[in-house]
Protein backbone atom coordinates (compact mmCIF):
# COMPACT_ATOMS: atom_id res chain seq x y z
CA UNK A 1 0.00 0.00 0.00
CA UNK A 2 3.12 2.25 -0.13
CA UNK A 3 2.26 3.73 -3.54
CA UNK A 4 -1.02 5.04 -2.18
CA UNK A 5 0.36 6.76 0.94
CA UNK A 6 2.09 9.74 -0.67
CA UNK A 7 -0.78 10.86 -2.89
CA UNK A 8 -1.60 14.54 -2.50
CA UNK A 9 -3.64 15.47 -5.58
CA UNK A 10 -6.29 13.91 -7.76
CA UNK A 11 -3.72 13.89 -10.57
CA UNK A 12 -1.39 11.76 -8.44
CA UNK A 13 -4.25 9.34 -7.80
CA UNK A 14 -5.00 9.07 -11.53
CA UNK A 15 -1.32 8.41 -12.36
CA UNK A 16 -1.04 5.74 -9.65
CA UNK A 17 -4.22 4.03 -10.84
CA UNK A 18 -2.76 3.78 -14.35
CA UNK A 19 0.70 2.67 -13.15
CA UNK A 20 -0.79 -0.13 -11.04
CA UNK A 21 -3.32 -0.90 -13.82
CA UNK A 22 -6.16 -0.59 -11.32
CA UNK A 23 -7.88 1.86 -13.65
CA UNK A 24 -9.19 -1.19 -15.55
CA UNK A 25 -10.63 -2.69 -12.36
CA UNK A 26 -12.14 0.54 -11.02
CA UNK A 27 -13.35 2.01 -14.31
CA UNK A 28 -16.04 4.25 -12.83
CA UNK A 29 -13.71 5.66 -10.18
CA UNK A 30 -11.11 6.39 -12.85
CA UNK A 31 -13.74 8.02 -15.07
CA UNK A 32 -14.90 10.19 -12.17
CA UNK A 33 -11.29 11.28 -11.57
CA UNK A 34 -10.90 12.13 -15.26
CA UNK A 35 -14.05 14.27 -15.16
CA UNK A 36 -12.87 16.03 -12.00
CA UNK A 37 -9.59 16.90 -13.71
CA UNK A 38 -11.29 18.27 -16.84
CA UNK A 39 -14.09 20.22 -15.12
CA UNK A 40 -12.16 23.47 -14.40
CA UNK A 41 -11.05 23.75 -18.03
CA UNK A 42 -14.55 23.09 -19.33
CA UNK A 43 -16.08 25.64 -16.97
CA UNK A 44 -13.57 28.32 -18.00
CA UNK A 45 -14.27 27.67 -21.69
CA UNK A 46 -18.03 28.01 -21.20
CA UNK A 47 -17.61 31.19 -19.15
CA UNK A 48 -15.33 32.66 -21.82
CA UNK A 49 -17.90 31.83 -24.51
CA UNK A 50 -20.74 33.49 -22.60
CA UNK A 51 -18.59 36.53 -21.90
CA UNK A 52 -17.85 36.86 -25.62
CA UNK A 53 -21.51 36.40 -26.52
CA UNK A 54 -22.50 39.09 -24.00
CA UNK A 55 -19.96 41.46 -25.59
CA UNK A 56 -21.23 40.77 -29.14
CA UNK A 57 -24.96 40.64 -28.39
CA UNK A 58 -25.48 43.85 -26.45
CA UNK A 59 -28.66 45.93 -26.20
CA UNK A 60 -28.06 47.57 -29.58
CA UNK A 61 -27.77 44.23 -31.36
CA UNK A 62 -30.32 42.30 -29.35
CA UNK A 63 -32.47 41.13 -32.26
CA UNK A 64 -29.83 39.51 -34.41
CA UNK A 65 -30.49 36.05 -35.79
CA UNK A 66 -28.68 32.93 -34.67
CA UNK A 67 -26.66 32.56 -37.88
CA UNK A 68 -25.47 36.18 -37.79
CA UNK A 69 -24.61 35.85 -34.09
CA UNK A 70 -22.57 32.73 -34.82
CA UNK A 71 -20.72 34.51 -37.62
CA UNK A 72 -19.95 37.47 -35.35
CA UNK A 73 -18.73 35.15 -32.59
CA UNK A 74 -16.41 33.32 -34.99
CA UNK A 75 -14.97 36.64 -36.18
CA UNK A 76 -14.46 37.82 -32.61
CA UNK A 77 -12.98 34.57 -31.28
CA UNK A 78 -10.70 34.04 -34.29
CA UNK A 79 -9.69 37.70 -34.52
CA UNK A 80 -6.00 36.73 -34.94
CA UNK A 81 -6.87 35.21 -38.31
CA UNK A 82 -9.17 38.05 -39.39
CA UNK A 83 -6.65 40.78 -38.55
CA UNK A 84 -4.32 39.36 -41.21
CA UNK A 85 -6.94 39.81 -43.97
CA UNK A 86 -6.79 43.23 -45.60
CA UNK A 87 -9.96 45.34 -45.76
CA UNK A 88 -9.63 45.66 -49.55
CA UNK A 89 -9.90 41.87 -49.94
CA UNK A 90 -13.02 41.77 -47.76
CA UNK A 91 -14.70 44.62 -49.67
CA UNK A 92 -13.96 43.04 -53.06
CA UNK A 93 -15.34 39.70 -51.87
CA UNK A 94 -18.46 41.38 -50.52
CA UNK A 95 -19.05 43.24 -53.79
CA UNK A 96 -18.65 40.07 -55.86
CA UNK A 97 -21.41 38.30 -53.91
CA UNK A 98 -24.96 37.84 -55.21
CA UNK A 99 -27.04 41.02 -55.65
CA UNK A 100 -28.56 42.53 -52.54
CA UNK A 101 -31.32 45.07 -52.06
CA UNK A 102 -28.90 47.97 -52.37
CA UNK A 103 -25.90 47.75 -54.66
CA UNK A 104 -22.63 49.22 -53.40
CA UNK A 105 -20.58 51.40 -55.77
CA UNK A 106 -17.36 49.87 -57.14
CA UNK A 107 -14.29 50.46 -55.00
CA UNK A 108 -12.33 52.49 -57.53
CA UNK A 109 -15.27 54.88 -58.16
CA UNK A 110 -16.34 55.25 -54.56
CA UNK A 111 -16.03 58.74 -53.07
CA UNK A 112 -13.59 59.43 -50.29
CA UNK A 113 -14.69 59.77 -46.69
CA UNK A 114 -14.06 63.55 -46.80
CA UNK A 115 -16.36 63.89 -49.83
CA UNK A 116 -19.13 61.99 -48.08
CA UNK A 117 -18.83 64.13 -44.96
CA UNK A 118 -18.83 67.42 -46.90
CA UNK A 119 -21.99 66.35 -48.80
CA UNK A 120 -23.79 65.76 -45.50
CA UNK A 121 -23.39 69.42 -44.46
Amino acid sequence: MGKWDGLQTIGDLAKTLVQTEWHTTYKLVYRLIQLALVLPVTTATVERSFSTMKFIKNDLRNRMGEEYLTDCLVCYIEKDVFVKIENEVIMRRFQSMAPRRQRLPPLNDSPSFDTLVSNQN
